[in-house]
């Protein structure tokens, strides 16, 4: 069984709800035919009930059965605008832009994964990252003790035994352009715990990346990711982490025993954690072009609830699957 099939037999266990904003988006409509037919999820549409049915129609997709919201119609509508305007009072909300907010099925969205009518949301099939993000941060906020959300990518390598027999963990590659120390160390636990939960690896070990192993060089950039390690090691002292490490130190046991003999972590790293947002985007890219990796992402972590973003260009595949990850982290 492969990962993906595995995460999708998982999510059928758990069986949560998951809000779909983009009702009426075709590649959204043909995934929830198959999140019905499978039992992945209990999906939610929003929209106008009768457009929504309309466009399904018209592209041969078969939602009968599934529940559709229209944020206008709602009966609880009214009590989401209340509470986000109290949410949002502090900082210039008003009652009348709180309405209107409202009715806007992103915010709507997440409100209901707020207060629970949802388990999570998966969005993004015609919306920018911005736009998804902006309201979820603004609503369901991030997990306590966590200052900034990151973007994960689950690497499958073929042919490779390193990380989990090919497995890797690469963050942050989609969201934060230059982390400080104490999100590095915040990028490192929610890494792992995306490990733990979506790989199935019980034992994670995380890596810091830099271009210095163990201080092989001097530099205010070296200096931010040893720091980084620091702060991680203090606050999750029961995370297996280390660095400042080269890549090639925290991956392939015999360069670690040699760049960092000390290290009980040194290339055996399966969660790699990346300096800063060029170098984890570029890094998962060369990756999944040069090796043929399978990059399943991003994952967004850091979240008080669970919230993903698709690419604009995601297939109804990746849609099915990114819901699927959301329930199991549900």
């Amino acid at each position: 069984m492969t990962l993906l099939e595995q995460i999708r037999q998982k999510a059928q266990e758990k069986f949560k709800t998951i809000v779909l904003p983009e009702g009426t988006e075709e590649r959204t409509l043909k995934a929830v035919e198959t999140l019905i037919k499978e039992k992945i999820a209990n999906p939610v549409l929003l929209g106008d009930e009768e457009a929504v049915r309309a466009k399904a129609q018209q592209v041969g997709a078969d939602i009968g059965g599934v529940e559709i919201v229209n944020p206008a119609k709602a009966p609880y509508y009214g009590e989401f605008v209340e509470q986000f305007y109290e949410m949002r009072k502090s900082k210039g909300m008003t009652p009348e832009k709180a309405q209107q907010l409202m009715l806007d099925p992103l915010y709507f969205a997440s409100m209901m994964v707020k207060t629970g009518k949802a388990d999570g949301e998966v969005a993004g099939a015609i919306n920018t990252t911005g736009d998804v993000l902006r309201p979820a941060l603004q609503i369901i906020r991030t997990a306590p003790g966590i200052s900034a959300v990151s973007g994960a990518f689950i690497m499958i390598v073929p042919n490779c035994d390193l990380g989990y027999n090919g497995i890797m963990v690469f963050a942050d590659c989609a969201v934060t352009p230059n982390p400080t120390a104490e999100q590095l160390a915040e990028f490192a636990y929610a890494s792992a715990e995306t490990a733990r939960s979506l790989c199935g690896i019980e034992d994670p070990v995380v890596g810091m990346l830099s271009f210095s192993t163990k201080g092989s060089a001097s530099h205010e950039l070296v200096d931010k990711v040893v720091k980084a390690t620091e702060i991680a090691k203090s606050r999750w002292p029961e995370l297996k982490v280390d660095g400042e490490f080269q890549a090639d130190a925290a991956l392939v046991p015999k360069v670690g025993q040699s760049k960092a003999p000390g290290s009980a972590v040194a290339g055996k790293c399966n969660v790699l954690v990346f300096p800063d947002l060029q170098a984890g985007n570029i890094g998962y890219k060369l990756v999944q072009r040069l090796a043929g990796a399978e990059a399943i992402g991003p994952i967004l972590q850091g979240m008080d609830k669970p919230v993903n973003d698709l690419s604009r260009g995601c297939s109804v595949e990746d849609i099915i699957n990114v819901v699927a990850m959301t329930a199991v982290r549900a």
